[in-house]
C-alpha cells in the first residue's frame, strides 16, 4: 500500500486562510453591531447625510459674513423646521384620509358589480373592499371597551332578563394624562434630538474632523489625501444637494398634479413620492402604488385611475431621462446590482428608514473607495465603473472566443470616435497584454492561434464600418464603451483621413494588393496586420495580410509580390533590432521597388529611436492611425514621410 503524502501548505495559502477568516468574523461583528446598535446607528447617518447636504447653505452664509456658529445654527433649524411643517402636513392628511377610507367601500362595491359584469367574477376588487370594511370599523371602535364576564357570557336563559353590567374606570390623574400624552413622543424626540447635535457639531467641526480622517487614513502624502478628501465631501455634498432639489421638484410635480387630477390627500403623496424617490428603481413605483390604489377607491368610473398613471409615467421619465442627467452627468457612481443589494441589506438591517438611506449611504462607501486605496474594494463591488479595462475587456473577450460581445462594445465606442482610435487605444492595446502573458510563458501558442482567428472574426463583423468621424448626435450608454470613449481625446481637432476613390490613386496604388501587411514576428502581429489592411480599405486603398512565416528564408521566395506598392511590416510587441533589421533586409531584397514600412505599435518603448534607425526602413509609424494617413498619402501620390494626422491624444484618467 502506498502510504499517502500530505502536501504541507505554504505560509503564502495560510496567510490568504488567515485574512479571509478574520475578514468574515470582522465583516459578521461589523454587521451585527450595525443591527444591534441601529438606535445610534440610524440618527448618526442621518446626520451624517444631512450635514452633506446643509454644508452648502453654511458655506454660503460665510461668505455673507456670517460667524460660522450662527450660520450652523441658523441653517440647522430652518432645515428642521421644514422638516417639521412637513410632519405636521403628513399627519394632518392621514387623520384626514382615515376618516375617509371607510366612504369609498362603496365605490369599490359599484366597481365590483360593475367588473363581474364583463369578467365573471373580481376576488381583488372584492378583498380589497372587505379590507376597507375591516379598518373603518377598526377606526370606528371606542378607545377602550369593557371586557365581558367568562361567567355570564353564554346564551342567556329563557326568561331571564339580562342585567346590563356597566364597568367605569377611574379618571386618570393629571401625571397620568401627560404620560400617555408625552410617551409615544419621547423616542422621536430623543432621535430627533441627537440628530439636531450630530449635525450641528460635524458642520462645526468639519475641518478637525478632516484632519482626523487624513491621519487615519495615511499623512505620508497630506497633498494627495487632502485633495482626495475636500473632492469627495465637494461631490458628496453636490450630489445629495442635487438630489434633495430634483426629489423635492418631483414631489411638488406629483402633488400638483395628483390634487388636479381629485386623488385625495395629494400633498401626502407629493411628499411620499419625493421621499420614496431616494430609492432608486423601485421608490417611483412604490410611491405611485397608493395614490392608483386610491383612484381605484374614489373614482366611480376608470379616468382617475387613467390620468393618475399618465402623470406617474410620464413625470418620472422625464425626471429621470432628461433631467437627471443634466444634474449628475452619465451616472450617479453605482452599479443597478449594488443599488439592489444596498437596499435590500440596508432595509434589514434598519427597516424602511434603511431603504430610504440605501442609496446615499451606498455612494459614501464608493467615494471613500475611489479615494483611499485599501477601501478600493468598495469601488469595484458597488461602483458603476468596469472593473476591467477596456483594453482588459477586448483581451479577455478574446481569449473567451466571442468576437460579437467584443464588436458590440466597439460599435457603441464607434459612435463618439473612429475606428482607427477603437484599434489603437483598444484592441491594440489588449492584445500588447496577451503579448506580454505570452512572453512570460502564461499565454500557449494554441490559445495564441485562437485569439488571431477570434480577431480575424471580429475585424469581419466590423467590415462595414468606415473611419471617418462620427457625425450623428446619439452617445454611448455603454458603462464600459463610456469609460474607453473618455479616455481617448475627441477628433474635433484632427482632420479626417480621406477616403480615396479610384481615379484619385496614383498608378502603383490601383490595384487589389498595392498594400502588403505582414505581421512581423508572432500571431499577435498578424492580427494588427489584419486591422491595418482593413483601415487600407476603408479608405479606398487595395490590401492583403500575410503571417509571420512569411518572413522566414524559405518562404520569403514565394511570397507573392505582383502590384504590391508598399509593405507595411507591424509589430504588437517589442521587438529586437535584430530581428527588425534582417526582417527589412529580406523584404528589400525580394521587393526592391516597393517602399517598405516598420509600424511599432507597442506603447512605451524604450529603444524607439534604435529601432528606427535599425530599421534601415522608408517609413516608421506608431500607430495604426499613422500608418493609414501614411499609406493614404502615399495612395495620393505624396512621399508619405509626414503625415498630416497625429495619432489620438489620451486623456488623463481622474
Amino acid at each position: 500500500m502506498i502510504p499517502t503524502v500530505i502536501k504541507p501548505q505554504s505560509s503564502d495559502d495560510v496567510s490568504a486562510m488567515v485574512f479571509a477568516v478574520g475578514a468574515a468574523i470582522l465583516g459578521i461583528i461589523i454587521v451585527s453591531a450595525l443591527y444591534l446598535g441601529r438606535e445610534i446607528f440610524v440618527p448618526v447617518a442621518l446626520a451624517i447625510l444631512l450635514s452633506f447636504v446643509l454644508a452648502a447653505p453654511v458655506r454660503l452664509m460665510q461668505r455673507l459674513h456670517a460667524p460660522r456658529a450662527l450660520a450652523v445654527v441658523g441653517v440647522v433649524l430652518f432645515a428642521f423646521a421644514i422638516i417639521f411643517a412637513l410632519g405636521s402636513v403628513i399627519a394632518t392628511q392621514l387623520n384626514g384620509l382615515a376618516g375617509d377610507l371607510p366612504k369609498y367601500q362603496v365605490t369599490i362595491l359599484s366597481k365590483i358589480q360593475s367588473v363581474r359584469g364583463v369578467a365573471g367574477g373580481s376576488s381583488t376588487l372584492e378583498r380589497a373592499a372587505g379590507m376597507l370594511q375591516d379598518l373603518g370599523k377598526e377606526l370606528d371602535k371606542p378607545k377602550s371597551v369593557a371586557p365581558a364576564n367568562p361567567l355570564t357570557s353564554g346564551t342567556p336563559t329563557p326568561g331571564v332578563k339580562p342585567v346590563a353590567v356597566e364597568v367605569l374606570q377611574p379618571d386618570p390623574g393629571a401625571l397620568e394624562s401627560l404620560r400617555s400624552l408625552i410617551a409615544p413622543l419621547v423616542s422621536p424626540l430623543a432621535t430627533t434630538g441627537i440628530i439636531v447635535i450630530f449635525v450641528i457639531f460635524i458642520l462645526i467641526q468639519r475641518e478637525d474632523l478632516r484632519n482626523r480622517l487624513i491621519r487615519l487614513a495615511g499623512s505620508h502624502d497630506l497633498q494627495r489625501t487632502t485633495a482626495a478628501l475636500d473632492d469627495a465631501a465637494a461631490r458628496l455634498s453636490r450630489l445629495f444637494l442635487n438630489q434633495l432639489m430634483l426629489n423635492t421638484g418631483f414631489g411638488v410635480m406629483i402633488g400638483t398634479g395628483l390634487w388636479l387630477i381629485g386623488i385625495p390627500s395629494a400633498a401626502l403623496w407629493g411628499i411620499l413620492a419625493a421621499v420614496l424617490r431616494f430609492v432608486p428603481y423601485i421608490g417611483s413605483i412604490i410611491a405611485a402604488a397608493f395614490p392608483l390604489a386610491l383612484a381605484v377607491a374614489v373614482d366611480p368610473g376608470w379616468w382617475m385611475l387613467a390620468w393618475t398613471a399618465a402623470l406617474f409615467f410620464v413625470i418620472e421619465p422625464l425626471v429621470g431621462q432628461v433631467v437627471e442627467p443634466l444634474l449628475y452627468g452619465r451616472t450617479t457612481g453605482l452599479s443597478p446590482v449594488a443599488v439592489v443589494v444596498s437596499a435590500t441589506f440596508w432595509t434589514a438591517l434598519w427597516g424602511p428608514i434603511g431603504l430610504v438611506l440605501a442609496t446615499p449611504l451606498t455612494v459614501c462607501l464608493v467615494v471613500l473607495g475611489r479615494h483611499v486605496e485599501r477601501l478600493s474594494f468598495l469601488d469595484v463591488m458597488f461602483g458603476d465603473r468596469p472593473a476591467l479595462s477596456p483594453p482588459e475587456i477586448f483581451y479577455q473577450r478574446m481569449l473567451a472566443g466571442d468576437p460579437t460581445e467584443a464588436a458590440e462594445k466597439a460599435e457603441q465606442f464607434l459612435k463618439e470616435r473612429s475606428l482607427a482610435a477603437y484599434y489603437d487605444e483598444v484592441a491594440l492595446k489588449g492584445m500588447q497584454l496577451a503579448q506580454s502573458d505570452f512572453d512570460r510563458a502564461a499565454l500557449d501558442r494554441t490559445r495564441l492561434a485562437r485569439i488571431r482567428d477570434t480577431v480575424v472574426e471580429f475585424v469581419d463583423d466590423l467590415s462595414d464600418q468606415d473611419d471617418g468621424r462620427p457625425v450623428g448626435t446619439e452617445r454611448t450608454v455603454d458603462a464600459e464603451a463610456v469609460d474607453a470613449v473618455e479616455a481617448v481625446a475627441p477628433a474635433s481637432d484632427r482632420p479626417d483621413i480621406p477616403v480615396l476613390d479610384a481615379a484619385a490613386l496614383a498608378e502603383q496604388f490601383r490595384g487589389e494588393n498595392a498594400v502588403l501587411c505582414i505581421g512581423g514576428r508572432t500571431l499577435l502581429d498578424e492580427a494588427g496586420a489584419i486591422m491595418l489592411a482593413q483601415l487600407c480599405r476603408a479608405h479606398g486603398v487595395g490590401s492583403r495580410v500575410e503571417g509571420p512565416e512569411a518572413l522566414s528564408t524559405a518562404n520569403i521566395f514565394r511570397l507573392e509580390t505582383s502590384g504590391v506598392a508598399l509593405v507595411c511590416l507591424g509589430y504588437v510587441g517589442i521587438t529586437s533590432p535584430a530581428h527588425l533589421r534582417y526582417a527589412v533586409r529580406r523584404l528589400r531584397r525580394k521587393l526592391p521597388h516597393a517602399s517598405i514600412m516598420v509600424g511599432c505599435w507597442a506603447e512605451g518603448v524604450a529603444n524607439i529611436d534604435e529601432l528606427r534607425e535599425t530599421a534601415k526602413a522608408d517609413l516608421f509609424a506608431t500607430s495604426l492611425r499613422e500608418a493609414a494617413q501614411i499609406v493614404v498619402s502615399m495612395a495620393q501620390g505624396q512621399d508619405g514621410s509626414e503625415p498630416s494626422v497625429a495619432e489620438p491624444a489620451l486623456l488623463a484618467r481622474a
